[in-house]
């Protein structure tokens, strides 16, 4: 079977620094038919489950842990018996949603995870958050962000435990290396591309934001 990529969308309250904000999150699935692994498992536990179906979830992979990232992650688990996967960089955002459960297994820059056929690699992207990763499909031509590239920019950096010239780093280094059709799956919003990013680094770094 063929390897796809699934999108749904929730929606709930990001929470940081005492403030929150309405948001719409991307939960990326990826897999076949038979066993899939979950990019991100924001706000409705219910929600992802029922989009995973009857196929065996081989791991819920998070990009990183603000929670709206991962506040269903451990309801999740429990509904489909599968291990949840972090940087322990983010172990500190991480503990502010779950303080009384740890993930049950470490992301590490150049891991590769499989699921469906398909190679995952983990790209260490620290910027937007300490412990931010992003996962890259070759194959599929695919990269799933995060919050660290969006359609029109980089993630937030205004905030607790995150740095502007970071997440420039990140993207520039690690991401707008990636060859310019790679289609970026993000975090939130619209898709884009590499190649359709890559042109306005020096805008954003002018920005500065």
């Amino acid at each position: 079977m063929t390897a796809r990529v699934d999108r749904i969308v929730t929606s709930g309250i990001f929470a940081l620094d005492g403030g929150e904000w309405e948001v719409d999150n991307n939960v990326w699935i990826l897999g076949d038919d038979s066993e899939c692994l979950v990019i991100d498992a924001p706000h409705e536990a219910d929600a992802i489950a029922a989009a995973v179906g009857g196929r065996t979830v081989t791991a819920i992979a998070c990009t990183h842990a603000h929670n709206d990232h991962v506040n269903a992650a451990v309801e999740l688990a429990s509904f489909v018996g599968a291990p949840i996967l972090l940087n322990p960089a983010d172990r500190v955002l991480w503990d502010m949603v779950h303080p009384d459960r740890s993930p049950d297994g470490e992301l590490a820059d150049g891991q590769k995870l499989s699921v469906a056929g398909v190679e995952l690699e983990v790209l260490a992207t620290p910027g937007h958050a300490p412990g931010a990763v992003c996962f890259y499909a070759p194959s599929l031509g695919a990269l799933f962000s995060g919050d660290t590239l969006f359609n029109g920019g980089p993630g937030a950096t205004g905030r607790s435990y995150s740095d502007f010239p970071t997440i420039i780093d990140s993207i520039r280094d690690r991401l707008l290396a990636l060859p310019p059709e790679t289609v970026v799956h993000t975090g939130h919003g619209d898709t884009t591309t590499i190649g359709a990013e890559a042109p306005h680094l020096q805008e954003w770094i002018a920005r500065g934001h």
